[in-house]
This record gives C-alpha cells, structure tokens and sequence, in this order.
C-alpha cells in the first residue's frame, strides 16, 4: 500500500513539473468548446399526445359474438414498430421535406435523421403516447409531428381493418373447400348406403338370430319335405298294387291322360288356396306353376306318342273309384312334394346368402363408420367455420359502425418557440471540466515523455542498484522567490480559467431564459 502511495504522489509531482502544458492544454480545450457550444444551432421540439381508449362498452356486450384481439397489445407494438423505413419515407413526403433531398445520398441522410430523431413513448398502462421531434426549424418540427401523428392513427384502425379482411378472405376460401370435401363425403355415404341398403338397412341387424330362425324353418321344411315323400310313395305303392279300372259299357275312343289331369288339377286347387295368402313371388306358387308347366309339356308329348300308337281309352268307361281317388291323392302329393321341395331350396338360399352377408357386415359396418367419421369431422369443420365467418363479419361491420379502439388526441402538435436543445449550461459545464481533465492528461503525457527522476525510490528504480545517500539543494532565496512568483502565475491562471467558465455559463444560462 505504501509503495502504491509513493508511486502516485511520484506522478504527481512529475506531473507538477509540466503543470503549465496542463494549463495551456485547459485554456486552448476550454475555449474551443466553448466557441464550438455557442455556435451549436438550437433546435426546437415540437411534441403531441394521443390518449388510445381500448375500454368501449361495445366489448363487455360483443363479447362471446364478435372477434375481439388484445387491442391494448396491438397498440403497444405499433408504438415500437412504427418508426421503420416505410412509414419514416411516408412521414417525408407528408411533411415536404424530399424538396431539400435531391439526391439519393441526401434522401439516405434525410431516412436516418428522421429515424434517430423521431420518438413515440409511452406512459404506461394509461395507453397514453407521447410523440416528439426536434429540428431547426420549428415548423418543420411540427410538421413532422403532425404527420407522425396522423399515420399512428390510420396505422392503428387500418391494420385492424385489414386483418379482419384477410381473415374474412381465408375464411371463405376454407369454407369453400370443406363444402366440396362435405358435398364429396355426404355423396360416398349416400352411395355406399344406396350399395348396401338391404346388409345396413336395419341398423345393425341380428344376423345370428336371423339365421337361427331361418335355420329352424329350414329343419322344419325338411322334415315336412320327408313326411310328403314318405306320403307320396305310400300312395304311389298303394295305386300300382290295386285294381284300376272297371268297363261299365260301349263309350266313345279318345285319348286320354286321367293321371296328369288330375295331378294338373290338384296343383290348380293348390295354387287357388296360396293364392288366398299369399301373392304370385311367393317360393311356393312359383314352384308349383313350374310343376304344372312340366306336367302339362309332358301331357302333351303322351297325347302325341298315344296318338301315334293309336293308343286310346273309352271316354264314358267305367273307371274305379278308389282307383280315381288314389290318383287325385297321389297328384296333390307330388304337388306338396314340389312346393316343399322348393320352400326347402328357397330356405337353404336364404340360409347361404345370410352366412355370406354376416362374413361381410363387420367390413362394411367398419367402412360405414369410417365414412361418419370423415363427414362429421368435415360437417364440425364447416359448421366452425361458417360460425366464425359471422363473428369475422359481425366484427367488422362493429368497426365500421363505432371503433373498439378510440385516438383522442390530448394536446396537438405546439409550434415551440425555444429551443429544446442543445442544452448549453450543462455542455459548458462539462466542456470545463473536460478541459481540466484534458489539461491533466497533457501534464501525465508530458511527465512520460520527458521522465525526470525526483526521489531516491524512483533512481533505485531505474537504475536497479541500491542507492547509499542523497545530496539535497541549498535553500536560495531567490529561487524560492522565482518559485514563490511562478507557482502564483499558475494558480492566477487556473483561477481566470475557472472564472471565464463561469462567466460563460452564467451568460449562456441568461440566454437560455
């Protein structure tokens, strides 16, 4: 610590010993600030304040039905990003002042002025902004205010506007495309429920309850089918092991066939009884009428054969009644034996064709969802849509009637008539003691320049060899007097330096009132 003390009282004296660089340093720094402050041009500010009232009563009221953005957020970022390039190059040619900038180098000049100079602060959450410039010219300094002001404004509800139009533009242009893709989706739904309507119709039909039952009616038919067979052959056994026919007397020759007639006729009695339950699709009479179609095709072809034979029968002979009775019995089995033969095939379709849909329902039942799934998803969609497209319209049509968001303007832009700046008490002051601290690096630099050993520390030092003793001057009256005399010239000087700064600012400051 004590070697860090000599060090610093080494410099100082050194730099004592060239105290009048110092001084003539202050003296020439001194003055040509002072010279450089006074001949500053002043400049005026000219400043405005809007007030932004973001708290209409319209918002509590449309909240819910209109779009309503953080209008508080929106206006503090347009404060910090108004001033940029393309509103700094508006805010010119609304003030008139590209007439001055002829060239691109000045218009340059002219955008980064504007850009340092210009400033929108705000005061905090009261939104209430404060716009300023300084110029030379204080009517162009409130030009330019004006203008700023007026683009802050137009800035604030134009943005506005034009973002809920291009939000009302991409709304509609979704909107459009989720009616093709509903139009798409409800037209594969219709087909695919028109292309399945008898699998899908009942909505998740049983299908294994409906096969157990056709199953059942199945067995049943089949069991009837046997007992008509069994019925049919006993008849059949009984007509060929008994006595068919009994002459009764002379009767005229024809030919005849009595056992296809009466079998034609026993299905025509059949066909007359379903006809009373049932209607001519039904399984049952489309099998017998094709019976009777075989059975008349095959009467038809015996006639022909007898006839070509000359095969006849006495048409009035006697003929056994049990034996006419046996045959009617016989005929209107085969005909119940066709009908069930043919009730047992329709079973057995149905049958096949209901294992083949219940293999094919959790397909398509899978498919079916999948196609609800894609139309509700798009439905949901569009119906969101078409619900924002009337907030988006509802905003807008609340813009234009009353702002969500008011610019009152509290205080116009003023004309100024003083100067804001350059503030010269102060850079005097400043300039004063710069000058002093100049005028003390000057001493420093000298001291480093010319060094002059003072002590014996600072020759033991340099040297680097221990220093045994010391020799000091003989006091000389007239050198303390020389001494005594330049050390007053010195303090008369620094005292004049000190008092012509004060003067100059005390006249400055005169001005500045």
């Amino acid at each position: 610590m004590d070697e860090l003390i000599g060090q610093v009282l080494g410099y100082l004296r050194a730099m004592w010993l060239y105290r009048w660089w110092g001084l003539v340093t202050a003296w020439v720094v001194g003055l040509l600030a002072s010279v450089v402050i006074v001949l500053m041009p002043d400049r005026y500010e000219s400043s405005a304040r809007i007030f932004v009232d973001t708290q209409s009563i319209l918002r509590p009221l449309m909240s819910g039905l209109a779009i309503q953005p953080n209008i508080d957020q929106q206006v503090a970022i347009l404060s910090r990003t108004l001033i940029s390039r393309p509103t700094v190059e508006r805010l010119i040619q609304m003030a008139d002042l590209d007439i001055a900038a002829k060239t691109k180098e000045q218009r340059e000049a002219l955008i980064a002025q504007l850009t340092a100079k210009l400033r929108i602060q705000s005061a905090g959450r009261d939104n209430l902004y404060t716009l300023a410039y300084q110029d030379e010219d204080p009517q162009r300094a409130k030009r330019v205010v004006q203008a700023l002001m007026s683009i802050f404004v137009e800035s604030g509800l134009g943005d506005k506007r034009k973002d809920t139009d291009a939000a009302r533009r991409f709304i509609e242009e979704q909107i459009k495309v989720y009616e093709a893709k509903l139009e798409e989706s409800e037209n594969r739904l219709k087909e695919f429920k028109l292309k399945n309507m008898e699998l899908l119709g009942g909505g998740g039909r049983d299908f294994v309850g409906q096969i157990g039952a056709v199953n059942e009616q199945l067995k049943q038919a089949r069991l009837d089918l046997r007992e008509a067979v069994n019925s049919k052959d006993a008849l059949r056994r009984q007509l060929i092991g008994g006595d068919s026919m009994g002459s009764t007397g002379p009767a005229p020759v024809v030919v005849a066939t009595p056992e296809l007639d009466a079998r034609i006729d026993a299905l025509k009695k059949n066909i007359d009884g379903l006809l009373q339950r049932y209607t001519e699709a039904h399984p049952d009479i489309v099998g017998i009428r094709r019976v009777i179609e075989q059975l008349e095709a095959q009467k038809a072809k015996e006639i022909e054969e007898k006839k070509k034979a000359g095969v006849t029968e006495i048409a009035g002979g006697g003929i056994n009644p049990m034996y006419q009775t046996m045959k009617m019995a016989l005929a209107e089995s085969e005909a119940n034996v066709a009908s069930l033969q043919a009730r047992v095939a329709e079973y057995e379709g149905r049958l096949q064709h209901l294992k083949e849909s219940a293999r094919l329902v959790p397909e398509l039942e899978a498919e079916f969802t999948q196609l609800n799934r894609d139309y509700e998803t798009y439905r949901r969609n569009y119906d969101s849509l078409v619900s924002r497209r009337e907030s988006a319209s509802m905003s807008a049509d609340l813009d234009s009637t009353s702002s969500i968001a008011e610019f009152r303007l509290i205080d116009p832009p003023s004309l100024p008539t003083k100067p804001a700046a350059p503030n010269r008490v102060v850079l005097m002051i400043g300039a004063a003691l710069a000058a002093l601290a100049a005028g003390m690096g000057a001493s420093f630099l000298m001291s480093q320049i010319r060094p002059t050993i003072l002590d014996g520390r600072a020759l033991r030092q340099v040297s680097g060899l221990p220093v045994l003793g010391a020799v000091t001057m003989t006091p000389n009256p007239q050198r303390r007097l020389r001494e005594q005399r330049m050390n007053l010239f010195f303090y008369g000087g620094l005292g004049a330096y000190a008092g012509l700064m004060g003067v100059a600012v005390a006249l400055v400051g005169l001005l500045r009132g």
